[in-house]
């Protein structure tokens, strides 16, 4: 077992399952595109154990609480990594994480998306440590995102030469 893969089994968590794409609907992109060892994460949003887009839905600062949002940005790291891990095949290839695009589904004058995007960071940190998991990072509100999900993260990383 890999140090990551046993830093989150000591948090209690595990990775999703692949991501169940609801009837209908066409992802015609890679959720992770690896050229050498610059790595690029697309869009994630918050993902169960099931495989299926978790809730709760809705705007930050209307229906959802900024803790409810920090926990969902929690799960789309979790996405993310399982993600990433599918295509890479151990976590620990990971050499730094560079750059975090945090999205958040948020009602007319809610301000706090850096709050609700700690979810993923604190994540990232606790898994990687300050070397390795500190990134740059933006979090911006928007006013729709898709499934009316309440936030989508996307990434920047390298892998280990």
């Amino acid at each position: 077992m890999s140090d990551i893969d046993a830093r989150l089994a000591a948090l209690g968590l595990t990775l999703p399952p692949p991501f169940t794409i609801p009837a209908g609907l066409s992802l015609p992109f890679e959720f992770v595109q690896v050229c050498g060892t610059r790595v690029l994460i697309s869009g994630h949003g918050p993902q169960g154990a099931d495989g299926l887009m978790a809730g709760p839905f809705g705007k930050l600062g209307a229906e959802l609480s900024v803790s409810e949002g920090y926990q969902a940005a929690r799960l789309v790291a979790l996405s993310m990594l399982a993600s990433l891990k599918r295509s890479i095949g151990d976590l620990e290839r990971v050499h730094r994480w560079h750059r975090v695009f945090g999205m958040v589904n948020s009602a007319p004058g809610f301000i706090q998306q850096p709050q609700v995007i700690n979810g993923c960071s604190d994540l990232i940190l606790e898994l990687y440590g300050a070397e390795r998991g500190a990134h740059t990072r933006s979090a911006v509100g928007m006013a729709e995102l898709p499934f009316n999900i309440p936030v989508e993260i996307e990434a920047e990383l390298s892998l280990r030469s």
